[in-house]
């Protein structure tokens, strides 16, 4: 099976991608390429002192309810104390003290009777009554509530006056429409700079940016600290581009600008939004590679007398070449060789790099076959993950020719590699291996990308171990 025949749809077909791709970065090789500004400070998140001295100053003033109590002082510290341990941490800017209101109440309320609970329990006679309960309570609840609320109104101000700038990316009518609803609503805080979009549709509104150049200027200029994505299609086909300005420093954001804003706890000017990771390092990253280098040294170690049996065996059946060398695009796009058992001569290079599968070549002798059936032939690729070259897991690397033409067929393929590349990964042992759909592949690597975690990793090395019993050929 050559590859002409299984790029355009190995398993799958491709979909309609709605609108003509963003092309605004050039070849960063090419005369006039340019790098979007790096190392820019990232944007301060608000701080948490001014919450903290709040709720502080409220259980301070809530413990005067306290006074003439016995043993008061201690009493006092151990209220200060509950009502630092639960207060309330939200994960998101809040936009006024009414929307917190039921979870500093709560917990003061907790806090409180916690308390009391534990004089009565060791101390009976000197159980706090139910008015000084009560009057702690509301004593600081009010305090903590406009004490909250001061601090809410001084952070809305100061979005108000200074607004964080922002580039909206996608189809021109629409992100006109989404910016023009957001300067509508000064008081969200975000302030758009300009569109950028491949091919402007004539119509009024903000700069429409179309060359990278544009785009650069308007980063550097505005201090852009955000970008709003306003179509699905942005996200997979403008990988590199939001990449690119998220490492400069920008915040992405994904707006949905036309469904009702369902499960999502952000919103901006009415739009649902949700925070996109563009593969920045993630918490946990260094666990990851930690595994990587644990059990990769390991398994090379152990298994270094059948490495040594099958490069023999592979030399005498074969004669020689026992190592295969072949380029595979890695994280960020960027290339790497490649080891594995030769299992298949090519005719010459270009064979090579774009011939898609040869898992049934009646030219293969036996005991390549077995190699490949048995996935013996992968197990050279443990190097590569020892040098940092891939990981245990994560999408599988492919050829630079395919990677270009999966990610011009299929939505979402060029996200994958916003994530070091594996010898094993979520479609894998969902049995997408060898010539199955690319699609269902580009949906299992990106959905395995957006909820990584170092167990979810785990489970996978455990599951594809569990598989090797049953081989399949690759």
């Amino acid at each position: 099976m050559t590859a002409e025949s299984t790029v355009p749809s190995p398993g799958g077909q491709p979909r309609d991608r709605g609108f003509s791709p963003v092309s605004v970065i050039p070849s960063r090789g090419v005369a006039g390429g340019f790098r979007f500004p790096h190392r820019r400070p990232q944007p301060r998140p608000a701080s948490p002192v001014p919450l903290l001295a709040a709720d502080l100053t409220a259980a301070l003033l809530g413990a005067l309810a306290l006074t003439g109590t016995t043993h008061h002082p201690l009493l006092a510290a151990l209220l200060v104390s509950a009502s630092m341990l639960l207060r309330p941490h939200l994960p998101r800017a809040v936009p006024g003290v009414l929307d917190e209101l039921p979870a500093v109440c709560g917990r003061i309320a907790v806090s409180w009777l916690a308390l009391g609970a534990l004089v009565a329990a060791y101390a009976p006679q000197h159980a706090l009554p139910a008015d000084t309960l009560t009057l702690g309570f509301l004593l600081q609840s009010a305090a903590a509530c406009a004490a909250r609320g001061a601090v809410h109104w001084r952070r809305r101000t100061v979005l108000l006056n200074r607004p964080r700038a922002a580039l909206v990316i996608g189809p021109a009518t629409t992100a006109q429409r989404v910016a023009a609803g957001i300067l509508r609503h000064p008081r969200c805080g975000v302030r758009p700079v300009g569109v950028v979009t491949e091919t402007p549709d004539g119509s009024d509104g903000l700069p429409v940016l179309t060359t990278g150049q544009e785009v650069e200027r308007a980063l550097i200029q505005n201090g852009v600290r955000d970008v709003l994505v306003v179509h699905p299609s942005v996200r997979s086909q403008q990988g590199p581009l939001l990449r690119a300005l998220a490492e400069s420093g920008c915040a992405v954001w994904e707006v949905d600008a036309d469904s009702p804003s369902y499960a999502t706890r952000d919103q901006l000017a009415g739009f649902a939004c949700r925070r996109l990771d563009m593969g920045g390092r993630r918490r946990g990253s260094f666990g990851k590679r930690m595994l990587d280098v644990l059990v990769a040294g390991t398994l090379l170690l152990l298994v270094s007398p059948l490495l040594l049996v099958c490069a023999v065996v592979l030399r005498l059946t074969d004669g020689r070449g026992v190592v295969f060398r072949q380029e595979r695009i890695g994280k960020d796009g960027r290339p790497f060789t490649l080891l594995k058992f030769r299992t298949h001569r090519p005719v010459d290079e270009h064979e090579s790099a774009t011939r898609w599968s040869v898992a049934n070549e009646r030219q293969m002798s036996w005991f390549c076959r077995f190699l490949r059936r048995t996935s013996l032939d992968e197990l050279l690729q443990l190097w590569n993950v020892f040098w940092g070259d891939m990981s245990l897991v994560g999408p599988r690397p492919e050829r630079p020719y395919f990677v270009a033409n999966f990610s011009q067929t299929y939505p979402g393929y060029a996200a994958r590699h916003r994530m070091q590349t594996g010898i094993t990964g979520l479609a894998q042992i969902h049995g997408l291996r060898g010539d199955t759909s690319i699609e269902d592949r580009a949906r299992f690597d990106n959905a395995y990308i957006d909820n990584w975690s170092l167990w979810q990793d785990i489970c996978i090395l455990a599951r594809t171990a569990a598989a090797l019993v049953r081989p399949t050929g690759s």
